[in-house]
């Protein structure tokens, strides 16, 4: 996914910018902190205190040049419009966030909002047109029956969560004028892979095949993650 949020951002800016970001849910500020590196100026917000402590901590272990460059807000990220001014930011991330929120165009609208013209708003989303493929995958049966008429679903925390199907997040970003530019798949081949699996050896070679098959038609459209790249109007 850092792959193609940085094609994305490759692609709209020119090199060497500088760029303002908002990590919007971003947990314990891992891309937050890559994107830092890269020397662009980030804001994470994220409402959880244990992951913003994590992501704090994280930030002190920085040199003093990008620990600058990143500041930290503690809050929900349906409350963007109470922290920031309209057109503020240059790229909006909310990864890994949509499926935890029961009603989510709001929470899109107001990274809309915040994003200026021309600028790149990137969605990590629960794939709801492909929620069969991990029980189907593992043998669970009358779990994938089900699966293929609902976009609900249980994750690896145990907790009941939600998916996006494609058709309707892009209907919904032309609602917001930030039609969608690009979309890719994330997970198409590892999604059953165990939480505590070993590294493979290979992790280039494994890397390189889901980077292409994230895409390429049809794989990517079974992906068990959707990244979506929306551009403002």
């Amino acid at each position: 996914m850092a792959r193609q949020l940085d094609e994305q951002i490759a692609g709209r800016f020119p090199v060497g910018q500088r760029l303002r970001v908002l990590d919007v849910g971003m947990g314990q500020g891992t891309q937050a902190l890559r994107l830092a590196r890269l020397g662009h100026h980030v804001t994470g917000v994220e409402q959880d205190a244990t992951m913003i402590a994590a992501a704090r901590e994280a930030v002190a272990r920085e040199p003093e040049g990008i620990r600058e460059r990143v500041r930290l807000v503690q809050g929900d990220g349906r409350d963007t419009g109470v922290h920031f001014l309209p057109g503020s930011f240059d790229v909006v991330l909310c990864h890994g966030v949509l499926m935890y929120v029961e009603e989510p165009d709001p929470l899109v609208a107001g990274l809309a909002r915040v994003l200026a013209p021309g600028g790149l708003l990137s969605l990590l989303v629960r794939n709801g047109d492909a929620l069969a493929m991990r029980p189907g995958l593992a043998g669970d049966w009358s779990g994938a029956l089900s699966a293929f008429d609902t976009t609900a679903y249980r994750n690896r925390l145990g907790l009941d969560v939600r998916a996006d199907r494609l058709a309707a997040l892009t209907a919904t970003l032309d609602g917001i004028a930030a039609p969608l530019h690009a979309w890719y798949g994330v997970r198409v081949f590892t999604d059953t892979a165990a939480d505590d699996a070993a590294v493979p050896d290979d992790l280039e070679t494994l890397l390189a095949v889901e980077e292409r098959a994230g895409r390429t038609d049809p794989y990517r459209g079974v992906a068990a993650l959707l990244h979506l790249c929306g551009v403002r109007g």
